[in-house]
């Protein structure tokens, strides 16, 4: 049986930016989405979408280690796969048209359903963000339970001018009535119809070409922090 390379941060150069060929090659691959296309240039993807992609999540782990250091930047955990799902799906086209990563904590599976910061790049678009995109029920409850105890916590990280300047307001689906075990006149109603509970920031997609990214990247997680920390908190 043949072993896995061991992953070894070293191996990865440090991130420069994402070269200008990366986006056309992700608009190529929006209009020849196809595996023949792709197997033909799978070789221009590595080199020029995977591998910076790689460089970058690995030198995030530095910054994050001083706002969240129990968040593990593996680069081989943390990326999406550019082959999607498509068992439930409409949509048959084999490939992503984007590049993106998921950051949780250190032992748990990236996915809709962690608690993290989130990282997306497509021609027109560069996203950074954070939080709990499909909790599940349980996580939800412990979720509820949170905010309707510590009301005033949850409050001040919503309301700090730097938050509120990176995100707005916090964003996520609500139910139509209060969930059960609240009442309507609880201060927090709104914030306890939510389903979802996640804020992010959206930027022209030529950032991502420039080495001073990673500094981005790293001050718009780190303003999402305190949000990621409380959510974390609760879910514990």
């Amino acid at each position: 049986m043949q072993i896995p390379p061991v992953f070894n941060e070293t191996d990865i150069p440090p991130f420069i930016g994402f070269p200008k060929e990366a986006l056309q090659f992700l608009r190529r691959l929006k209009k020849n989405n196809n595996r023949e296309w792709f197997g033909a240039h799978k070789d221009e993807f590595e080199d020029l979408v995977k591998a910076p992609m790689e460089a970058l999540v690995t030198s995030l782990q530095p910054g994050f280690d001083t706002f969240a250091p129990d968040f593990d930047l593996n680069p081989k955990k943390a990326i999406f796969r550019i082959y999607r799902d498509v068992r439930f799906s409409k949509d048959k086209s084999p490939y992503k048209t984007h590049i993106a990563a998921h950051f949780v904590v250190a032992g748990r599976p990236k996915g809709l359903e962690g608690s993290g910061y989130y990282l997306h790049i497509e021609p027109g678009e560069v996203f950074l963000g954070g939080g709990i995109y499909i909790p599940d029920g349980d996580q939800l409850k412990k979720i509820r339970r949170a905010l309707a105890a510590r009301p005033k916590e949850f409050l001040e990280v919503l309301r700090n001018k730097m938050f509120r300047k990176a995100f707005g307001e916090l964003q996520g689906e609500k139910l139509q009535r209060v969930p059960a075990g609240y009442t309507p006149d609880n201060p927090m109603v709104e914030y306890l119809k939510l389903k979802q509970f996640f804020v992010g920031s959206q930027f022209k997609d030529s950032v991502c070409q420039d080495e001073d990214f990673l500094q981005l990247c790293l001050r718009t997680f780190a303003t999402a922090s305190p949000l990621i920390e409380f959510l974390n908190d609760a879910l514990r």
